[in-house]
């Protein structure tokens, strides 16, 4: 996801100033003049990715079009605390009334894209990607996932619509993985080719792994399994599926997973228990 559809962002700030700025900024409007101006600029404060650079312009730019902004850093550029990111200039009330929204974005934009970073870099020249999941906060799933992607991580599915993704819950449903995946395909194999949906399954076991690979899914889920399964596995697979490694990832076993010889490993702490990166506005005048 290399940006976000305009529409889908307008959303997400209209819904953004709904619960922040309501009726009216209290404060500000009864302290500052209607045409003052002035002149801020955002600060990180620690070292991080920065990202979202677009994304908080367009916040203040809602509520002053006139509002001038000038990038010092690059979408995707990594920096260190005290670096000034940006400055903007225009009404004083916009940039007091947009500062925290347009700061929110900011920092959880870039908080996501430095973590993700951090996974990249951990598993260079292992040739396994990071893959994101949807383990992200209802109605900002377009602006996690835009992070993840800055921070150059690889997009999973956007949601229950663009693939299939059969998992214990729903093999207990069917039966066993062989109906499951019978079922998705019955529906699949009436689409068009361009309209055709990818099918993974779940597995936990050798057994599930060896069902799933004789269904012929495009991708296998390895969930919870130690590296060691794991390893046999992908030797059962055999470059038959895309195999992807799943359950409680986090940095410090994402290389020996890796050397299971996985292609993906999903990390959902790249978007459900995130940290802001740390990011100041500054009124200079």
């Amino acid at each position: 996801m290399k940006s976000i559809n305009k529409k889908e962002l307008e959303r997400i700030i209209d819904a953004a100033f709904k619960e922040d700025i309501g009726s009216g900024d209290i404060t500000t409007n009864r302290i500052v003049p209607k045409n003052r101006n002035a002149k801020a600029y955002f600060l990180a404060k620690e070292d991080g990715i920065i990202a979202g650079l677009n994304i908080a312009k367009h916040v203040l730019r809602k509520l002053d079009k006139k509002i001038i902004w000038k990038s010092f850093v690059k979408e995707g550029d990594k920096v260190s605390a005290g670096t000034k990111i940006a400055e903007v200039n225009g009404s004083l009330r916009a940039l007091l009334t947009g500062e925290r929204t347009a700061l929110n974005f900011l920092q959880r934009i870039s908080g996501i894209a430095s973590v993700t970073s951090k996974y990249v870099e951990a598993l260079n020249n292992t040739g396994t990607k990071i893959l994101d999941t949807r383990k992200t906060v209802p109605g900002l799933r377009m602006i996690d996932k835009y992070a993840v992607k800055t921070g150059g991580g690889t997009n999973h599915r956007i949601g229950l619509y663009d693939m299939a993704l059969i998992k214990d819950n729903h093999i207990k449903a069917a039966g066993s993985i062989s109906e499951a995946v019978r079922k998705v395909r019955s529906k699949n194999d009436k689409l068009k080719k361009k309209e055709k949906l990818k099918i993974e399954v779940e597995t936990t076991n050798l057994n599930e792994v060896r069902e799933a690979l004789k269904c012929k899914v495009d991708m296998i889920m390895l969930d919870n399994m130690p590296p060691s399964l794991m390893k046999e596995a992908v030797k059962i697979i055999n470059g038959k599926a895309k195999v992807e490694a799943s359950g409680n990832m986090n940095i410090d076993k994402i290389r020996e997973t890796a050397a299971a010889g996985v292609d993906f490993i999903s990390v959902g702490a790249l978007t459900h228990s995130v940290k802001a990166l740390d990011i100041s506005m500054k009124i200079e005048n």
